[in-house]
């Protein structure tokens, strides 16, 4: 119990800053001077009760739709989706674009070129917009937007304006990162005070196809809009020294390891996202694989992206085995010999994205794995809750 009572005190600790950092971020957000390119404003709009926003493209487009999308919730801007108001035009021959009886309020805009005139904004397996988009106050967000960043207010009587620049979000090459991260893992075996740890170089990349994140990379497969399939492969850390515990004695290390395998994501009505995904040790030093199914929910929490998760793991008997098995050849009187079979495993986690100014970013992931009985009856193993984490800061070029 007590190296899982470290791990839960970081939690609390890291939890507590990132949070200090939330408002201070927000704060500054909030009491910055808008510059002049940002919002003017204009006596155009005649309805006293209602505001307006008009925006002007920086260039002519050819082919397809333009959109312009009204945001009014942080909710609903972090994911585009739901917009409160919506105009379109053909994008050939359009260079401005208004949205006229607008209630006062505080919003975000955002001008998309619908390329494909479908409607919707293309996303690459990230959920990430691959078509040229534009946001409120010159905002370029590093990740999920912030409404914060991109706020504005709509007055009675008058109209916001907003000159618009198109471009894609990742660019032609991408967009790369530097940084330095953090895995972390809690201890569940018996007698033991130390945590897996590891402090790894951070390099980040994000393309419309490939994504790097320090341990983690994915591939995009197929898909484009709200279901998408990409080859996933990740660090593995393993669980334990043998000098970590008296009863690990005589085992071994466990051993880290490369995992390979595929993603399918859904996107679900109201935000939601589930995933489903399973990936195998290509180095067979664990020998067997592990599958998940994840449901998570992004909010906007001042100038953070929170995404609380819930999700099983499925983990085959090899990994089971690797991981709190007891080799016959290996058994002493007081520690058994233990041939467990797979086990299915509950989780629950939260992730925070958070912008640090214009290009560095904060990454946080926390989670618990609730151990099923077969991981519990390991002669290994006196807790029941096993507490992971990663962390990343990273520079965004």
């Amino acid at each position: 119990m007590q190296s899982s009572t470290l791990s839960f005190a970081l939690v609390l600790a890291a939890t507590a800053v990132l949070s200090s950092a939330c408002r201070s971020v927000s704060t500054e957000v909030e009491a910055r001077t808008p510059s002049p390119g940002e919002a003017a404003r204009s006596s155009s709009v005649q309805t006293s009760g209602s505001g307006g926003v008009r925006a002007t493209l920086a260039e002519e487009l050819e082919e397809g739709d333009v959109r312009l999308l009204l945001f009014d919730s942080a909710d609903t801007f972090g994911d585009l989706r739901d917009a409160a108001f919506v105009q379109v035009a053909p994008a050939a021959g359009t260079r401005e674009l208004a949205l006229a009886g607008i209630p006062p309020g505080i919003y975000a805009l955002v001008v998309h070129h619908d390329v494909d005139a479908d409607g919707e904004i293309d996303r690459n397996f990230l959920g990430i917009p691959v078509e040229p988009i534009a946001f409120s106050r010159g905002y370029r967000p590093k990740g999920p937007p912030v409404f914060e960043r991109a706020r504005f207010e709509v007055v009675a009587g008058e109209e916001a304006l907003f000159d618009v620049a198109l471009e894609r979000t990742l660019g032609e090459r991408g967009r790369l990162g530097v940084g330095v991260g953090v895995l972390a893992r809690g201890s569940p075996y018996r007698g033991s005070d130390s945590n897996a740890f590891r402090v790894i170089p951070a390099i980040t990349y994000i393309g419309n196809r490939v994504q790097v994140l320090g341990p983690f990379a994915r591939v995009g497969i197929l898909g484009r809009g709200s279901r998408r399939l990409a080859l996933t492969t990740r660090y593995r850390l393993g669980p334990y020294e043998e000098e970590d515990a008296e009863v690990l004695e005589g085992l071994g290390d466990a051993r880290d390891t490369l995992m390979l395998g595929l993603a399918l994501v859904q996107e679900l009505p109201a935000g939601f996202d589930a995933e489903l995904s399973y990936e195998h040790d290509v180095l067979d030093r664990v020998g067997g694989g592990e599958a998940r199914l994840e449901l998570g929910r992004s909010f906007q929490l001042g100038v953070a992206r929170v995404t609380p998760k819930v999700g099983a793991a499925w983990l085959d008997s090899d990994v089971v085995a690797h991981d709190y098995g007891v080799p016959a050849d290996r058994a002493t009187p007081s520690r058994a010999a233990y041939d467990p079979s797979g086990a299915l495993n509950l989780e629950a986690g939260v992730g925070l994205f958070l912008e640090l100014g214009r290009s560095w970013t904060l990454v946080l992931d926390f989670g618990a794995g609730f151990l099923a009985a077969e991981i519990r009856e390991s002669p290994l193993v006196d807790d029941e809750v096993v507490l992971r984490g990663f962390f990343t800061l990273g520079y965004t070029f």
